[in-house]
């Protein structure tokens, strides 16, 4: 066996991998809290292996491919099973396709992210919402509002249905979402508004230990696809006979 330099990146993002298969485990057991921890360690490990095959200058075309298959089973299936062993289970087969959605969302948007892949570098904007945000919108509503019994039934029933199907449909759609801004000094040039944004997101989320995330998730969702409405109205005002809805907007014009 020879050991390269993408052997750790890789090594981090089967780790993202075996953090999923936990967290399916933990959920079919009905350890949910469990089941949403490990969905969140699969996240960091997620994190960390772009991380490293930037830093070792080890990015590669299988890196990506594994990084995918990875990526669906810890934020498409995990999320999947812990929403239907939660709620939808008590609707037979209809709960079950229901639940699945965000499995089969997050496989189309991977798929279509490989075959459109032109760069292995960081890329501003995501077009479709990166599967693991979907992920944690999912987590989130589950582990602060969901499960607690201080939450209404009618709005825990209302936000169970809503993500099962607006999270699957933001991943698969043409929508442009931010990347994570790294909190450079460029950066904060670039799109200081989405900088701030991101970081008064994380301050709340840690002050109110996690119960500010899916709020703030909810308002990313929602804030980019109201963002990139106003974008297309303003392309199709500006140049309604030269429109071609097959190109790609300008990405300057969602700069904040």
């Amino acid at each position: 066996m020879i050991i390269t330099r993408s052997f750790i990146p890789n090594l981090f993002t089967l780790t993202n991998l075996f953090s999923g298969f936990a967290a399916i485990i933990y959920a079919a057991n009905e350890n949910f809290y469990a089941a949403a921890g490990f969905i969140l360690l699969a996240a960091g490990f997620d994190a960390l292996d772009g991380t490293v095959a930037r830093a070792l200058s080890a990015a590669s075309e299988l890196g990506a491919e594994l990084d995918s298959l990875c990526d669906v089973v810890s934020f498409g299936v995990a999320p999947a099973v812990l929403l239907y062993k939660v709620y939808f289970y008590q609707l037979g087969d209809l709960g079950m396709l229901l639940s699945s959605l965000p499995a089969l969302g997050g496989a189309l948007r991977l798929a279509r992210f490989n075959a459109e892949l032109e760069s292995l570098e960081d890329k501003s904007y995501f077009t479709g919402l990166p599967i693991p945000s979907a992920a944690l919108t999912i987590v989130s509503f589950v582990v602060f509002y969901f499960l607690p019994k201080g939450t209404s039934e009618a709005f825990k029933i209302y936000g169970v249905y809503s993500l099962s199907v607006a999270v699957p449909f933001a991943m698969v759609s043409r929508i442009k979402f931010d990347n994570i801004p790294r909190f450079t000094k460029r950066s904060f040039k670039q799109k200081p508004i989405v900088s701030i944004l991101f970081a008064i997101g994380l301050i709340l989320s840690i002050a109110t230990k996690g119960e500010f995330v899916f709020p703030f998730m909810a308002f990313y969702i929602v804030g980019s696809a109201v963002r990139h409405f106003i974008v297309w109205l303003k392309e199709t005002r500006e140049a309604p006979d030269d429109f071609d809805e097959s190109e790609d907007f300008d990405q300057s014009k969602f700069n904040l």
